[in-house]
C-alpha cells in the first residue's frame, strides 16, 4: 500500500450492492490498488434485518475499526426493488451501525440524491434535501459524494466544517460517450457535428446545461421556455422555442439533468418536431423514469419523434432496457472508482471537474482521465 493510502472498504446498502461491486472491480484495476483486491470489496459487509412490526436493524458483519468506509446507497427506485422510503431509513441505520463499529471515516456515495429537487422553502413545506444532509451529517458522515445535483446552490446546505460535499458533474460522461460513439474523430466534429447538430434545453432553467454541451461541441444552442400549470404536479401548458438558427434538418440533442415522468420532454419534442429537424435525441444524467415515463418515451419512439435516449446508470435501468428499445446506458462505475482512488490518496480531482471540450478530447487521448 502506498504511503498516502489508508485501509478502506467499499460497501453498500441493499439498494446499491450490484453497483458497488462493479465499482470495486474497477478500483482493483487501478495499479496502486490491485494488491488490495481481497479487502476493498466489502459489499456483503452489512446485513439488514426487518422485524414483524416493520422496524429495521442494520448490522456490520466484521470489524471496520479504524478503516475508511465508502458506503454506496440509493434512496430512489433501484434494481434491488427496495422501496424509496425503506432505502432511506436503511441508509441512516447503516451509517449509525458503521459509526458504532468505530469506522475511522464514513463516505456516503449516493450517485443520485432523490430529494435533490426539494431544495427550497416556498410555503409551509419541508425541505427534503436539507433534512437528508442534516441527518447524514449528524449521524457522523464525514463526506458525501454525488453526481449532478439538481441545483448548485444545494451544496451550501452542508457545513464543510462538519461534513464535506463533492457534487461531481456527470455530464462529462455523456459528452465523452457522444465523442466515442457518434463522432470518433476531428473530421466528423468539424464537418458533421458543428454544421448539423444543435443542443436544446428542456426549459429556461436548463439553459446552462445545454449551453455546456453547445460550447463543448461548438454547435448552436436552442432554448425552450415552458409554461407550467403549478396547480398540478408534472404538467406543462405550453412550450416556446428560442433559436438563432434554423432547426430544419438539424440533429437535435435535448439535454437535461434527469428524466422523471417525461412530461416536459414529451411536450418539447412535439413542439420541436413541427420545425422539421432531421432527428431528435435526448441525453440526461439521471434516469428516474417515474410512471408513465416509459409509456411516453415508447410512444414518442413509435411515432418516430425520438431516436436515441442516452442516460447514465446513477439510477438502476435494468427494468427499462427491454421496454425502451432506444435507451443507451453510459456506465459511471469507472468514474466512481477514480473518485474513490483520488479521495483515498488525497489527490486532486481537478481533471474530473474540468470543463469538457470535444476538440481537446479527440485530439488529446487521456486528457480527462487522472489515471
Amino acid at each position: 500500500m502506498g504511503e498516502n493510502q489508508t485501509d478502506f472498504v467499499v460497501t453498500a446498502t441493499r439498494s446499491m450492492k450490484d453497483y458497488a461491486s462493479r465499482v470495486a472491480e474497477q478500483l482493483i484495476k487501478i495499479p496502486r490498488f490491485s494488491s488490495m483486491a481481497e479487502t476493498i470489496n466489502g459489499v456483503e459487509l452489512l446485513g439488514t434485518d426487518r422485524f414483524a412490526d416493520g422496524e429495521m436493524e442494520v448490522s456490520v458483519k466484521k470489524s471496520v475499526r479504524g478503516k475508511h468506509v465508502v458506503l454506496f446507497a440509493s434512496c430512489c427506485r433501484n434494481d434491488a426493488g427496495v422501496e424509496a422510503e425503506v432505502a432511506k431509513i436503511e441508509l441512516y441505520h447503516a451509517v449509525d451501525a458503521l459509526k458504532r463499529s468505530q469506522a475511522d471515516k464514513i463516505i456516503v456515495f449516493e450517485p443520485y440524491i432523490s430529494c435533490s429537487r426539494s431544495d427550497r422553502k416556498t410555503r409551509r413545506n419541508s425541505v427534503g434535501l436539507w433534512i437528508h444532509f442534516k441527518i447524514l451529517a449528524s449521524l457522523g458522515v464525514n463526506h458525501i459524494v454525488t453526481y449532478q445535483l439538481h441545483s448548485n446552490k444545494s451544496e451550501s446546505m452542508v457545513d464543510p466544517a462538519i461534513c464535506a460535499l463533492d457534487n461531481i458533474p456527470a455530464l462529462t460522461l455523456l459528452e465523452q460517450y457522444l465523442c466515442d460513439v457518434y463522432i470518433q474523430n476531428m473530421k466528423a466534429l468539424e464537418e458533421t457535428v458543428r454544421p448539423n447538430w444543435a443542443f436544446c434545453s428542456v426549459d429556461a432553467g436548463g439553459e446552462k446545461l445545454a449551453r455546456e454541451f453547445a460550447n463543448a461541441f461548438g454547435a448552436p444552442l436552442i432554448v425552450a421556455h415552458k409554461q407550467r400549470d403549478y396547480s398540478r404536479a408534472n404538467t406543462v401548458e405550453s412550450v416556446n422555442i428560442l433559436s438563432a438558427v434554423s432547426i430544419e434538418g438539424k440533429v437535435l440533442w435535448i439535454v437535461d439533468d434527469m428524466i422523471d415522468t417525461a412530461a416536459s420532454v414529451e411536450e418539447l419534442i412535439k413542439a420541436l418536431s413541427v420545425l422539421n429537424p432531421k432527428e431528435i435525441n435526448l441525453v440526461a444524467v439521471h434516469a428516474i423514469f417515474s410512471p408513465p415515463a416509459a409509456k411516453r418515451l415508447n410512444r414518442l419512439e413509435g411515432e418516430g419523434l425520438i431516436h436515441r435516449i442516452i442516460v447514465t446508470d446513477t439510477v438502476g435501468t435494468s427494468g427499462f432496457l427491454e421496454t425502451i428499445p432506444s435507451l443507451e446506458v453510459v456506465p459511471s462505475t469507472k468514474l466512481s472508482a477514480r473518485l474513490i482512488a483520488s479521495l483515498e490518496t488525497n489527490e486532486s480531482i481537478a481533471k474530473i471537474m474540468r470543463v469538457f471540450s470535444a476538440e481537446k478530447y479527440l485530439k488529446t487521448p487521456g486528457l480527462f482521465s487522472n489515471e
